[in-house]
């Protein structure tokens, strides 16, 4: 495979995002440090807003997680007030997770510090360039994510 060619660009698109991709990770732990919680808490806050209340397991398999690591985030997150458990109206031998007030006050102001840190970046970048960057990452991300559903 090291004789592989490649089309133009291949390569150095590659090593950009692989780049851009650690800074982000690393700033944005940087961000989540200020706000005294973790990487896989703030992953798991921001599941539970795009799919609503889960189980503990349905959770765990969205951040591959063994149920015992997926168990224990969630009893340090329901310690600190960012979710609770609950019993399923349907099945009371079911437990839910809800997010409450303050995870969701958590992800917006995450979510703030982190679009200020952008916006501080993107300040250097024109319109113009920035317009092409938003499509260009949307075409990336359309393609992938197709790719990726199969």
């Amino acid at each position: 495979m090291d004789n592989q060619v490649y089309r133009p660009y291949v390569e150095e698109i590659e090593q950009l995002m692989r780049k851009v991709s650690f800074v982000v990770k690393c700033r944005g732990r940087d961000i989540l440090g200020e706000f005294e919680i973790t990487p896989p808490q703030f992953e798991a806050l921001l599941l539970l807003r795009q799919h609503g209340d889960m189980t503990i397991g349905e959770l765990g398999n969205k951040m591959y997680l063994a149920s015992s690591t997926a168990t224990d985030l969630i009893d340090r997150m329901e310690r600190n007030g960012l979710v609770e458990r609950f019993r399923d109206g349907s099945d009371r031998r079911v437990v839910r997770l809800r997010m409450l007030d303050k995870g969701r006050e958590m992800i917006l102001r995450v979510m703030e510090s982190r679009r200020a840190y952008l916006d501080k970046i993107l300040a250097h970048v024109t319109e113009e360039d920035k317009k092409v960057l938003v499509n260009s990452l949307q075409s990336i991300y359309d393609l992938m994510k197709e790719e990726y559903e199969k």
